[in-house]
């Protein structure tokens, strides 16, 4: 028989599907926008369900207006936010909403330990106690709690050292790793302890663990880890929602909390093997320990370039690879860059963007922005697709990146990038480095690319540096 909490179950499978639909439209550049769509449509469709459902259940005026309310606001901010944010401020942003589903997360698991293990003699309680699930819903409650906390807390961080309000350096207290396993097996005490017998200062406990354990995992990690960081808290926040799927019973919130987890620790993992890293070192909070301030070395003098002189090599280059970094999303010098590009390859240059994975400080970044200017898409090529062309390349064109093209990483066993793949863009016949000053890139180490024989400096903004090269040609 037909019934409301038939049709919601078949909506949330319906957004399942999208939600499915649009990971694989994300996957590529061409089928983005497709799966950015599947993922708004889904959603819409989620929250029509949960509110029709919740309306069935009876949740009376004051209720209903609630829901409403908080749904109109939340998208109010929602749309506010993306209409005022700027593609650099991106980053900050989600690790922003990543702290969201995990105080939600607590939220509900609080409310679960309100609602059954806080009246053990009440009609929930005692229901879960003749199934044998009461010590389930305890664990789920107890775990719920610590990986929204954690995510909650750790996001912040991350957030403020995205946005320059932290300082990016890692926080290194003494043993600081002890602390970290030592929070682990205290939090696996509690959870044995909360199960057999639920107090609400257990509760308590592992939320100011939580809270404390995720604001140190992240405070311990490099700044120029970040975009690990913020893919790993989104594989974070899957898992919270999932979570809060199991103590609320809704199947779409653990189906997509399962593939935001999922996907977001997949997707750390391949970016640690980009940067040389371990994955465990990533969930264990030791990720970026080896980051440190620049050297004292002396490189000898670096040498500098005109726009007029770069017009003049770009004018009789046979190939150009350029490889952006933060500096041009900074710039927002990606629209000067594409018409650069355009400009070249009407004069039979050979132009090609070499994309290292962890350039900006997001996963695909540089890719969203080249793709907002207009780049074409089959010009645009990973580290690994191009790294063996630089040898012969006429230019190279480094637009903001510093980290991704030092090639300390590849040669100085003791720099704190060693063995991190880098973008060998020392290989080229020329190679010019865009900058604002010689300061070091994010991570805090000096490149000796930038006195490399090969190479010559364009101080300045990134955007007008670019406009006067195209003036110039």
């Amino acid at each position: 028989m037909f019934s409301v909490q038939t049709a919601a179950s078949a909506a949330y499978i319906v957004a399942a599907l999208l939600f499915i639909l649009a990971l694989a439209g994300l996957s590529k550049h061409e089928t983005s926008k497709a799966g950015n769509n599947f993922g708004i449509v889904g959603m819409a469709v989620a929250l029509a369900a949960t509110i029709t459902l919740a309306v069935h259940h009876g949740i009376g005026t004051l209720g209903l207006g609630l829901l409403i309310g908080a749904t109109v606001v939340g998208a109010a901010i929602g749309l506010w936010r993306a209409k005022v944010v700027e593609m650099t401020g991106m980053p900050e942003l989600i690790a922003l909403l990543h702290s969201f589903v995990g105080l939600a997360a607590v939220l509900v698991g609080w409310n679960g330990y309100l609602h059954v293990e806080a009246h053990p003699h009440g009609e929930d309680a005692v229901k879960m106690a003749a199934e044998g699930m009461f010590g389930i819903h305890s664990a789920e409650v107890f775990i719920g709690v610590f990986i929204g906390a954690v995510t909650f807390t750790g996001s912040i961080v991350a957030n403020l050292k995205l946005s320059a309000r932290m300082k990016s350096a890692p926080l290194m207290l003494p043993g600081k790793n002890l602390l970290n396993v030592g929070a682990l097996l205290a939090f696996a005490a509690l959870t044995v302890w909360f199960c057999i017998e639920p107090n609400l200062w257990l509760l308590v406990a592992v939320t100011v663990l939580a809270l404390a354990l995720g604001w140190h995992l992240v405070a311990s990690i490099g700044g120029g880890d970040m975009p690990v960081v913020v893919s790993m808290l989104n594989s974070y926040s899957g898992w919270a929602a999932a979570a809060s799927g199991f103590l609320l019973s809704n199947d779409l919130l653990i189906i997509t909390g399962a593939l935001v987890g999922s996907s977001g620790a997949y997707l750390s993992y391949i970016m640690c093997k980009a940067m040389n890293r371990s994955f465990i070192s990533v969930i264990a909070g030791g990720f970026g320990i080896e980051a440190g301030p620049s050297d004292d070395k002396d490189y000898g003098e670096h040498r500098e370039i005109t726009a007029e002189g770069v017009a003049e090599l770009l004018g009789s280059a046979d190939s150009v690879i350029i490889t952006p970094g933060y500096g041009m999303a900074v710039a927002q010098a990606q629209y000067g860059v594409a018409d650069l590009t355009r400009k070249l390859r009407e004069r039979g240059v050979n132009v090609r963007f070499g994309i290292h994975p962890v350039a900006g400080r997001l996963p695909g970044h540089m890719n969203v922005l080249l793709a907002e200017a207009k780049v074409p898409y089959d010009i645009v090529l990973e580290m690994d697709e191009i790294n063996e062309d630089f040898d012969d390349t006429s230019v190279v064109l480094v637009i903001g990146a510093n980290d991704t093209v030092n090639p300390a990483a590849a040669e100085d066993p003791s720099s704190p990038i060693a063995g991190m793949p880098v973008l060998t863009v020392w290989e080229a016949d020329n190679v010019i480095v865009f900058k604002r000053s010689m300061a070091s890139g994010y991570a805090g180490v000096q490149n000796p690319l930038f006195f490399r024989q090969n190479s010559a400096m364009l101080f300045g903004d990134a955007k007008d540096r670019v406009e006067d090269i195209l003036h110039a040609l």
